[in-house]
């Protein structure tokens, strides 16, 4: 009985050490492209694709790292199997599982380096795997003067566009202008035709101050009224004169 059960614990072992590094074969990350080059003010975009075969539903998170040396690497962002979307500042990744989407937006030339991506499993052995390195390169800016324009190609569409867009504006110029030579036209033969016309008589009353003057000058003058003199007589009364009386003595 014991030599038996020595038998089946045997051969189990012997199939967890064979099938053992073809389990952790099962799961693998990779990463593309590998090498991208973007200008400044631009976005980056990356893919890390998890491979899973059997895969039993496990909870696992994915981070996003960047180089800082050789032996040093910094944890940039980080995104859980089940969350849509995980968004920062700088860094935004999207679920499409079991694909995840890495965009590093506004891009500057310090953010040149090597980037990867690390699968951390919950609940499993093998709870660490790294993507192969991916290259980033971020180049200056184009410099753009205010006059310069960008080139289009010879017969291209929006050259199309612009001509006819041009023809319609000036068709459009041309009936305005004819539209407002014509109000002129008729403004000013009103305004001549009214000069020509003949004000109209407008009968005033007056009076004629001198004939009323002269018709009083040859009126006949009033002669002053007479009036008959009173005659006044005066009588003289003459007194005898008097001799003074002396008195007896």
């Amino acid at each position: 009985m014991w030599g038996s059960v020595e038998v089946v614990l045997a051969d189990l072992c012997a199939i967890l050490f064979c099938c053992g590094p073809m389990l952790t074969c099962c799961r693998h990350v990779t990463i593309f492209p590998t090498v991208l080059t973007v200008p400044e003010r631009d976005k980056a975009t990356f893919f890390c694709n998890i491979s899973m075969e059997n895969d039993s539903g496990s909870e696992y998170i994915l981070n996003w790292y960047k180089e800082t040396s050789h032996s040093q690497a910094q944890k940039t962002a980080g995104i859980s199997r089940y969350k849509p979307m995980t968004e920062t500042e700088k860094y935004r990744l999207i679920n499409h599982a079991p694909v995840f989407e890495i965009e590093i937006l506004n891009l500057h030339q310090n953010d040149s380096g090597s980037y990867y991506c690390g699968l951390i499993t919950i609940f499993e052995p093998n709870k660490v795997m790294e993507s192969s390195r991916s290259q980033l390169m971020v180049t200056a800016a184009p410099q753009m003067n205010a006059t310069d324009e960008p080139e289009m190609e010879e017969g291209s569409p929006s050259e199309h566009i612009k001509a006819m867009l041009l023809g319609i504006l000036l068709l459009a110029g041309v009936v305005v202008l004819l539209i407002f030579g014509y109000l002129t036209f008729t403004y000013r033969r009103g305004v001549t035709l009214q000069k020509e016309e003949k004000p109209p008589v407008v009968s005033i009353s007056t009076v004629d101050y001198g004939v009323l003057e002269f018709q009083r000058d040859q009126c006949t003058p009033v002669p002053p009224e007479t009036w008959p003199v009173e005659q006044t007589e005066y009588a003289t009364i003459i007194f005898p004169e008097e001799k003074p009386v002396t008195p007896e003595r």
